[in-house]
This record gives structure tokens, sequence and C-alpha cells, in this order.
């Protein structure tokens, strides 16, 4: 067998950190359903939105602002995290 003179590279896993969400950003985003005010959720899992009682997840340090991504807000505090429209 032939060398085609090319190494195979070696992809380094990603490394996870914890970046906090930018204060700014959380200062612009808003409910998309009802354009409310949103609060982040103790340990940046997820942003609320009390007017409408839903929850935005936040994955991997981005906030997921569909509608159809939202989790009724007494779901999410009883650790369900899937969407009511998945279910």
């Amino acid at each position: 067998m032939r060398s085609t003179g090319r190494q195979r590279m070696k992809l380094k896993k990603p490394q996870e950190t914890n970046v906090p969400l930018n204060k700014e950003l959380l200062d612009i985003l808003a409910c998309p359903a009802c354009r409310g005010e949103l609060t982040l959720l103790d340990g940046e899992e997820g942003l609320r939105c009390p007017a409408c009682a839903v929850v935005y997840p936040v994955r991997d340090e981005i906030p997921v602002m569909l509608v159809e991504e939202a989790v009724p807000a007494e779901d999410w505090e009883r650790g369900e995290r899937t969407p009511a429209k998945r279910r």
C-alpha cells in the first residue's frame, strides 16, 4: 500500500465552557409570542415569560426563542422539558 503523504487529523472535542448569557442580549430579548419581558431562570437553563407562563430553553448557552419550543412554566418546574406541542 502506498502512502499518500497525508496524515489523519485528530479532531479535538470542543471544551465545554460555562459562559453566562450576555446581559446586553437579555436586555433586548423579548417573548416571541407577546413581546413581553423575559427573566433568566436560576442556573441559566431557560428564559421565563411571566405573561405567557412559558419557559424558552437555553441550549448550549443559546436561547431557543421559538414559540413551538416553549415549555409551560408549570411543566418546567416539575422537571418536564418537552414543549407542549410535541406531546
